[in-house]
């Protein structure tokens, strides 16, 4: 699926802006998503694609992007990756061949993005994107940047944080689905487990597009582990899970690194979904949020019945990036952008926010915005921990 939009003008307004392209010979700079829109993660996807739309909205309706001399106004195409590598080639194929667009302003997926990125590098494209395996940056990837933050950044805190409210807890049951993303967080949630003194105890994957999760509720039950991790799973899918361990009568610590629509997984579980910890979710109407933020949230909750997370709010994130990037560099020529990417400080949805990482990934391509840890209280993410990484720090002094 694929949707063309100039975002933010309609009727006389979009009427102005050809009239002002006409006269001022202003271009069109073309940005895509490639984003799961329908399916188990779909509430990633339109979330994703909500922010990105809001951010393109924002610079185009503040006179768009200036660079060499030329003024850009964007052009959003979103294309439905489904949360799969076959997808994500698909969709690749479309937008940098087809549509010769060459700034990805967002990937969800490390299947997705990995396909995506065999074709962007190639093609001299800059991709950002959500994955969290480390493998998919370093110096072979001078194209590709990371717009939230992954498992390298967010489990040693966030494991931390849920082992400081249970001490007690000494062991866990892991299950994450068997994909790029599963497979490439789970030995790093193991040895963080492992640095706190909980053993996991059982540990399996489960297929993509698995809807009966009664043999899995089934051995994790009777596992008698402290904690069950669900590692990469989606809300849909966590949500399946909780409600098969509700009936089992399990009734231990909950976590989901990659928890995001706390929304989603309250609907799927309903009670048994109370007191589960997030990773990736967010609360965006709390006293830490800035105004940006909340008002991002409450366009996402009115559009899509569904709050923001640290996945889908990193669209925003990334075309504010992109432009503070390309007015950096004056140049809309991508290796060019990329360069200045790793040096610029932008206004993030957080607030200023830049890329580093270089210590982890032998490459500054991860963006540096603070970790929030958070709990399903009353159907709702309530925030309950935020850490903002020593390198940002640093960069801000």
């Amino acid at each position: 699926m694929s949707k063309k939009k100039i975002i933010g003008m309609t009727g006389g307004a979009l009427l102005a802006l050809f009239s002002a392209q006409t006269a001022f010979a202003d271009e069109i700079l073309k940005v895509g998503i490639s984003a799961p829109m329908s399916g188990a993660a779909a509430a990633w996807g339109l979330g994703f694609e909500y922010a990105a739309e809001q951010a393109v909205e924002k610079i185009n309706s503040e006179g768009g992007i200036k660079a060499g001399g030329e003024t850009y106004m964007l052009e959003l195409h979103s294309y439905d990756n489904k949360y799969n590598a076959a997808e994500g080639a698909k969709t690749a194929q479309t937008m940098l061949n087809r549509e010769n667009i060459n700034f990805i302003v967002g990937s969800i997926g490390t299947a997705p993005v990995k396909a995506t990125q065999a074709l962007s590098e190639r093609k001299g494209a800059i991709l950002f994107n959500t994955g969290w395996g480390k493998s998919i940056k370093g110096p072979k990837y001078p194209l590709t940047f990371t717009q939230m933050n992954t498992p390298f950044e967010i489990l040693a805190p966030f494991y931390g944080y849920v082992k400081e409210q249970h001490p007690d807890a000494k062991t866990v049951a892991m299950i994450t689905p068997n994909d790029a993303t599963g497979q490439e967080l789970e030995p790093v949630a193991v040895d963080t487990w492992a640095d706190l003194n909980v053993e996991v105890i059982t540990n399996d994957k489960y297929e993509r597009g698995t809807t009966e999760f009664q043999s899995i509720a089934t051995k994790i039950a009777n596992s008698n582990a402290d904690i069950v991790d669900f590692g990469a799973s989606p809300p849909t899918d966590v949500g399946s899970m909780l409600k098969a361990l509700d009936v089992l009568g399990w009734n231990g610590i909950k976590v989901v690194p990659a928890g995001t629509s706390a929304g989603t997984l309250s609907k799927m579980a309903g009670a048994a979904a109370e007191g589960t910890y997030l990773g990736a979710s967010a609360d965006f109407t709390g006293d830490s949020a800035s105004d940006v933020q909340r008002e991002l949230n409450t366009g996402a909750m009115e559009k899509l019945g569904e709050a923001l997370n640290g996945i889908t709010i990193s669209s925003y994130d990334a075309v504010m990036a992109l432009k503070k990037a390309i007015e950096t560099a004056d140049s809309v020529e991508p290796k060019e952008v990329a360069k200045v990417i790793p040096t610029i400080v932008f206004e993030s949805s957080y607030g200023p926010a830049a890329f580093g990482g270089a210590e982890v990934y032998g490459n500054p391509q991860q963006i540096l915005v603070p970790v929030m840890i958070t709990q399903l209280r009353d159907g709702k993410a309530v925030e309950v921990g935020r850490i903002a990484p020593a390198e940002l720090k640093e960069r801000l002094k």
